[in-house]
């Protein structure tokens, strides 16, 4: 697997980028065992853990995207001119891990071992599918000219308008997929 999003631009391809990466996810992680999907990686998160962390900080962006604009406007001001490029906002992420960004308040809370993996795995799997969904039905409401002049806050890149955290989404998504892949080669 590779997990890539390609340089998505609009919405539907932003959105495509998305369920691909949620469907090679699935695909990549079907066959790991429970066990080893709950077992943190070295000293890293554990897949699970990534997983959850994906939905975390999905959610608040679907809860946004649902949130009348105006309000949004209000809240963020508006942008007044065109977004930056995925492969910009992927370079300013990069930038902020090296620089020793972490995850805050998104990181996903300690859980005890489940008494069931395989039925904890499945709710965790869900739910990150789920938000997904819910992400990217919310953004069929958006016109492509208001995802560039709508922006929302992110905790360590900044204001970002609203496709530019919609890129940031996809690449954050592939980003840890490619972090469990390369970490279970690593310890497989």
């Amino acid at each position: 697997m590779s997990f890539e999003t390609g340089e998505p631009v609009t919405a539907k391809q932003l959105g495509q980028a998305l369920n691909s990466l949620v469907a090679e996810g699935f695909a990549f992680l079907a066959p790991m065992p429970d066990a080893r999907f709950f077992a943190p990686q070295g000293a890293a998160w554990s897949p699970a853990e990534h997983i959850r962390h994906l939905r975390k900080s999905s959610a608040p962006l679907v809860m946004a995207l649902k949130i009348p604009r105006f309000l949004l406007r209000m809240r963020f001001g508006g942008h007044p001119g065109p977004s930056r490029s995925f492969a910009q906002i992927r370079e300013a992420y990069r930038g902020e891990l090296a620089a020793g960004a972490k995850a805050g308040r998104f990181t996903p809370a300690p859980e005890a071992q489940p008494a069931n993996l395989s039925d904890r795995r499945r709710e965790i799997m869900n739910a990150w599918t789920a938000v997904t969904v819910d992400l990217t039905g919310a953004m069929a409401g958006w016109s492509e000219p208001d995802l560039d002049r709508h922006q929302l806050p992110h905790p360590s890149l900044g204001t970002l308008t609203v496709r530019e955290m919609l890129a940031f989404t996809a690449y954050h998504t592939a980003h840890h997929l490619r972090r469990i892949e390369e970490r279970a080669a690593v310890g497989a």
